[in-house]
This record gives structure tokens, sequence and C-alpha cells, in this order.
């Protein structure tokens, strides 16, 4: 069964729902139950010796607990006679043992099943008269991994919620990115490191500070598993919606990863790992959500410990966050002299141009570019992500770029390179192929220009080629006379004085001295200018469709004037026909 039959088969569950519950409300039965039913079958096969073992254990006066994960086979186990099956036996106890199966499973997974507020629904299940019903259908679906396996069940969970949130009226992107979105970031992410990551015994850590479901912690985790079966990667994450960490939670159980590392709350007020610095992160933060529930935390850190901090070289307006969760990495980056460390973010248009010099984002973009972190900026195609239809582009940042990367930036356009889904889900109507993501990845790797149907897709820029200086124009005030009017006191005196209103300032590229920028555009049309260079300021934007936009020469008007001329004359006959 495919995942999407399977997705539809759980949603089914509904039914049962509907009239006791809102449909809104249908996730926070379907979410955790899918959970529990994974759980169950993955512990199926160890049932009875986890249960002899505990037994055992206990008669002799030992800690049964580390004997019986080492019987699950697991990082969690459950020590309750009750599994999903079991508990359709006795339909006038249906609560009270799924109460007792529930507080036999290990103190992680009780968490996840906190995080749901899964109690809550038992009881409002148990009054309306649907526990057992739940129970039973759930019991009769085989989500055991020799049916299912983990890339699969992950797919079935992003799927559940992203119908949950539709239902909601919230975002599901927030939650979770698709799958070939997240190849494509690790491909990218790997690729200059394959020879290192192919080493035997090779240890790497990899942080994603929006974990959502796990999505990007698990495929990096199966790329390296795939390219080097004796290489171990840990991952660290942090996440604030409650279902989406409970479910990132559990799929860290089953693989056997520690679940310690994933932490439940809001990066940008209260990071999870302070102190804590990675080999590789990933991140898709929410695009265009303001940041004004932590601004007071975020701008006590940033006014009190600048570059000591996460949030030294400026703070973004506080209508979008997503590059403040851009600081939040750099924050997390490895001394160069400890090996350094390279991550992908996945960021709108915004972080590219919005702000002019001196603000908070231009400052930020000034500081990754002349610290020379970027490394390469790709455009996606529009249609990409579940609940958000505008370009997005993915920026790869290192602070250990090859030999041949140093000082230059590479941006690629691979907004063109996408194939029609069969079936759109929600704004998803486009996606990557596997022949799309090793294109992409090639043009990374391969770091040169290159042209696709005579249009450029790869463009290399030296890191100055993005700044500029804003420069102030000031024009003098003038009389009812016309004559200018000169300062009388202080440093001003017998200068002349600015006027306000013909103030206008002009950017120069960094690539251009600024006197002579002034000399050829400015002076010409007014001579009696002058710059002001104590309000000089520089900064940085990076206007990605300039550097792809192939001029098209228009018709010629000959051409022209013969469209116009049949179209005209098609006109007269259709006249003359009716008259």
């Amino acid at each position: 069964m495919n995942q999407q039959a399977l997705s539809a088969l759980v949603w089914s569950v509904a039914d049962l729902l509907r009239g006791d519950y809102k449909q809104a409300e249908y996730g926070r039965v379907i979410l955790p139950m899918t959970v529990l039913r994974r759980l169950d079958c993955v512990l199926a096969s160890t049932k009875a010796a986890v249960l002899a073992e505990y037994a055992q254990k206990l008669q002799m006066g030992l800690n049964p607990e580390p004997f019986v994960l080492r019987k699950a086979g697991q990082s969690f186990y459950n020590i309750s006679p009750m599994d999903m099956t079991r508990l359709k036996g006795d339909a006038d106890h249906i609560r009270e043992n799924l109460f007792s199966y529930l507080n036999g499973f290990s103190s992680a997974v009780r968490d996840v099943f906190e995080r749901f507020e899964f109690h809550t629904q038992v009881e409002r299940l148990a009054k309306a008269g649907l526990l057992y019903q739940v129970v039973e259908k759930f019991s009769g679906f085989a989500l055991h991994p020799e049916s299912v396996s983990n890339y699969q069940m992950g797919l079935v969970f992003e799927e559940l919620i992203r119908r949950f949130a539709e239902l909601s009226n919230e975002t599901a992107g927030e939650h979770f990115t698709p799958r070939e979105v997240i190849r494509l970031m690790v491909n990218l992410l790997f690729i200059e490191d394959d020879p290192v990551l192919a080493t035997p015994g090779v240890v790497r850590t990899l942080y994603d500070p929006t974990a959502g479901t796990g999505g990007m912690l698990s495929i990096a985790g199966e790329y390296l598993e795939e390219h080097n079966p004796q290489a171990r990667l840990t991952v660290f994450g942090q996440e604030l919606n409650p279902e989406s960490y409970a479910i990132c939670k559990a799929d860290m159980l089953i693989k056997g990863q520690d679940v310690s590392n994933v932490v439940f709350g809001n990066t940008l007020s209260e990071d999870g790992h302070p102190h804590k610095r990675f080999d590789y992160m990933l991140s898709n933060p929410p695009f265009g959500v303001e940041w004004k529930k932590v601004e007071k935390e975020v701008r006590k850190e940033h006014e009190s410990l600048g570059y000591n901090g996460r949030f030294g070289p400026g703070l973004p307006r506080v209508s979008d966050g997503s590059m403040l969760f851009l600081l939040h990495l750099l924050s997390k980056m490895r001394a160069v002299a400890d090996g350094g460390s390279r991550f992908a973010i996945v960021l709108n248009g915004s972080p590219l141009f919005t702000g002019g010099a001196g603000s908070g984002e231009s400052e930020i973009r000034r500081y990754v570019l002349e610290n020379d972190l970027l490394e390469a900026i790709i455009g996606l195609p529009t249609d990409m992500f579940y609940n958000t239809g505008i370009s997005t582009y993915l920026w790869i940042v290192s602070n250990r770029k090859p030999a041949q990367r140093k000082g230059k930036v590479q941006l690629i356009d691979a907004s063109g390179m996408w194939q029609k889904m069969r079936k759109s889900l929600g704004s998803k109507r486009k996606e990557l192929s596997d022949e799309q993501i090793e294109a992409i990845t090639r043009l990374f790797g391969s770091f040169t220009e290159a042209e696709q149907d005579g249009k450029p897709i790869s463009r290399i820029f030296a890191n100055s080629d993005f700044g500029y200086r804003t420069i102030t124009v000031e024009r003098p005030e003038r009389d009812a006379a016309g004559q200018i009017v000169l300062g009388q006191k202080g440093k001003q005196k017998g200068k002349p004085q600015p006027d306000a209103k013909l103030r206008d300032t002009e950017n120069v590229p960094l690539s251009e001295a600024v006197e002579v920028y002034f000399k050829r555009e400015v002076l010409p049309h007014a001579p009696d200018a002058w710059i002001d260079h104590e309000k000089t300021k520089i900064g940085y934007e990076i206007s990605f469709n300039r550097y792809f936009y192939v001029f098209q020469s228009p018709r010629s008007l000959a051409e022209i004037d013969a469209d116009l001329k049949e179209v005209v004359g098609r006109i007269q006959g259709m006249l003359e026909e009716i008259l």
C-alpha cells in the first residue's frame, strides 16, 4: 500500500468521530493513535520476552530497565501485559486498560503522549462511547516496520498533519518540508565532504532548530547510512509545535536516536542547546511570521550580548523573523580550527533584498558576505511548498569554503526545474524529480557558470558585487533672490547650507569609486550638488532575478505594422459582410 492510500485509510477514522468532534479536532485523536499503533507494532515481536525479563529482574531485586531495553531491541519499551490487540478483548474496561497500557511505556514515550494531551482525548472518547471503536479500528492497521518503512511512515505523518492543518486553518508548512526539497538540501550540504564522510567510523553532528516532524534529521541520517553504513550521525533539534515535537520524538525513538537531543520550545527566545556547536545544520523556518511574541528576549540578547550572543549583526523588522534563524545558525557553527560547519536554510525572497543600507536585514547580509560565509543561493520553483506558492531560496552557508569558492558566491536559478504533481497537496503543485535534484547538485558541485536553452542558470560573483554605498547628495538652500544661503556660525560659517527638500540619495557599487560615480551620474544634472560623507552607509542586497534576466529584443516596427494591417483587414471584411 502506498503512502497516500495508507494516509487515507488512517484518516478514515474521522468517520467515527464525525458529530462528536469538529473537523478541526480530528487530528487530536488520529495523530496520537497513529503513533501509538506504530509503537505497538514495533514492539510486538519482543513483547513476550520483555514481559518475562521484567518479571524475572523484579523478582531478583534488580532494576529491570536496562535489561528490558536490551530485550526490546529499541530505545524504548512497554511493560504492560496489554497491547492493542488485547485491548479489544475487554470492551467494558477499555478506558482503564488503555491508561494502563500507556503507563507501561518508558518515560520518553509517555512524554510523547503528554505533548499530544492524549489522556484528555481518551476521556472524551470514553464519554462519547467511541473509545472502543477507535481502538478497534487502529488495531487493524498494519504499521509494522516490515510493512511500512520509517520513510513511508514519515510521509504518512506529514500527510495527516497537512490534512489536520487545512481543517484547522493552520499553517501546515510550519511543520514539515517536502521530502524532495530536503533531499536536495542534504545533497548540497554533504557533496563537498563526500571523501571525509566515506571514512569508516566517522562521527558527525546535525542540527535543525525548526525540526518539525523530524524529516530533515531523518533524511540526512538515511543519506549518510546509504553512503557509508559505518558512519554515525548524531542529530539534534528543537521544535515549538507540540504535535510535531511528539511525532519527531517518536520517530527518533524508533530509530534508536537519543531523544534528549530534541528539545521542546521556542528556539529564538530560549536556545535549547546553549554552548553547543554542530558540523552540519538544516532549517526551514516559517516564512513572513512576525517575532513580536519573543521581541523582548531577542532585543535583550542583541543589546546586552552583541556579537557574544546570537543576534550581534542586527535585527530584521518584526514582521518577518526568518533571518533571526539565519543568525541563530551562524552562532552554532564550529570554529574553523575545530573543522568548521556548513548549513542549508530555506528562505523566501525578502531576506535577499529587504531593507536599505544600515537596516537590520542589510547588516545581516553584510556580516555574511564580508565574512565570506555564503557559498551559494539556489532559487527554487514556485508552488513547491504545502502552504505557499511564493518563490523560495536555499542558502548554503559555510565557514570552511573550498579554495576555489573563497571570496565568491554562486547563484543557481533552478526555478525552471520541476515536474507537475499528479495530485496537488495544498499549495504544492510542483515537485523535483530525482534527475532534477542530481542536476542542481552537479551545478553546485562543479562551481561553474552554465546556461540552459540560451539562458544562464548558474552564475558566479565576487562577494563585493552585492555591496554598495548609499551616499547622501545635498543641494544648496537659496533665498528669495536665488542666492545660496551660507552658514553664519561654527563649522558651517561661510559654507552653503543644505536644502532638506532637495536632498537625495544614490547607491554606488562598492566596485566603483564614489567620486567617479558622482562626477558622471550627478554633477551633469546638478552642478551645485555635493556629498555629505558623514551620512554614507554601506549596504548589501542580492537582486537574484536581475542576475538571470535575459533581454529579448522587441519585434521590429515593420512586423508590428504588418500584424496591425492584417487585423484591420479582417475587421473591415467582417463589417462588409454585416453591411
